[in-house]
């Protein structure tokens, strides 16, 4: 089979009967600086179609010195579902702005981090996303020293760099809000972050306890455990064991909620009715119990979509930006 001859730039000038140059003008979005009329460049857009023609990604870098590429680098996003949602928001943020995304996944080994950073560089992307899969403080590798980064969903507090992280104070004030509204005020909180580099479970407990501080009021009791199904299932079944007791639960996660629902319903207490719960992440989770928790939203989409934007955006001042987290409703907060 005969392979069919990729269109070029010289056959959609001739198509569209115009020079190469103003073709070329065209195509790279020069027409109103040149002053090229609005029927031409309907002609040259047409070629385009009706040729199929595809620009050079190559030669194009060659001219603007861009590859029109942006490599994210994280440790591991791709097989989780937040992961997923905010490599999603990453690409459809690119396209939108006329670039690829290039992903490697380090799993954690600093030497495959490294050999994926010297891969990045050695393709002239345009700059790299930095992301990791849980919020946490991190030290910038030291191979992205120099270049155009953004940190996603991570800080380094000795660098003055590009940050996208949650608003994670904010959400805790939110997941508190949400009882108090119910004229809730015995709080309980389950979970703690168990890693020291960790930044949501500190920042949902600070925004958790301003919350409560409007009213006059404090954190009636903390459960600690690590965020699992299992380890909330122990830890809340120990607690309510030992005669612990709360109008309201703050779970740190849809994963911990779980595990409390199961503590909760083996020792006769139901949700809503004798316990109000609000979790954290707006995962499927949240959706598959039941009564629905009440869940606030990570927004890992838009967390992808802003850091590659600021890349991209050569006037971006840097700095960390918090991107607001929101309260998905489901049945698990009394009506007051």
């Amino acid at each position: 089979m005969t392979r069919r001859r990729s269109a070029t730039l010289r056959d959609v000038a001739t198509s569209a009967g115009v020079s190469r140059t103003t073709a070329s003008y065209i195509l790279n979005g020069r027409a109103d600086e040149m002053r090229i009329a609005s029927a031409t460049v309907a002609k040259v857009q047409a070629a385009v179609a009706d040729l199929g023609y595809r620009p050079n990604r190559s030669a194009r870098s060659l001219r603007t010195q861009r590859t029109a590429t942006v490599g994210l680098i994280s440790d591991q996003i791709a097989g989780e579902q937040y992961g997923s949602s905010m490599l999603t928001g990453a690409s459809v943020a690119a396209r939108e702005l006329d670039h690829l995304v290039v992903m490697g996944e380090s799993g954690g080994d600093p030497d495959l981090e490294r050999l994926l950073i010297e891969e990045m560089l050695e393709r002239d992307v345009d700059g790299v996303v930095y992301a990791t899969r849980t919020a946490r403080a991190i030290q910038l590798p030291r191979g992205l020293r120099g270049v155009r980064s953004v940190l996603l969903n991570c800080e380094d507090p000795r660098e003055q760099l590009a940050s996208v992280v949650p608003d994670d104070e904010g959400g805790g004030r939110a997941a508190a809000a949400v009882l108090l509204a119910a004229g809730i005020e015995d709080v309980v909180v389950v979970g703690e972050d168990p890693a020291l580099d960790a930044t949501a479970g500190p920042r949902r407990m600070a925004g958790i306890r301003a919350e409560l501080a409007t009213r006059g009021i404090e954190v009636a009791d903390h459960v600690a455990c690590d965020w699992s199904v299992p380890d909330g299932f122990e830890a809340a079944s120990q607690w309510l064991a030992g005669g612990g007791r709360a109008a309201g639960l703050i779970c740190m996660n849809d994963r911990l909620a779980m595990g409390v629902y199961q503590a909760l319903a083996e020792a006769g207490l139901r949700v809503p009715e004798d316990v109000s719960l609000v979790s954290f992440d707006g995962s499927s989770l949240a959706d598959w119990l039941r009564p629905a928790a009440t869940t606030v939203e990570l927004p890992f989409a838009d967390l992808g979509a802003l850091a590659v934007r600021r890349l991209l955006d050569p006037e971006d001042p840097g700095g960390t930006v918090s991107v607001p987290m929101t309260v998905r409703h489901g049945g698990s907060v009394r009506p007051r």
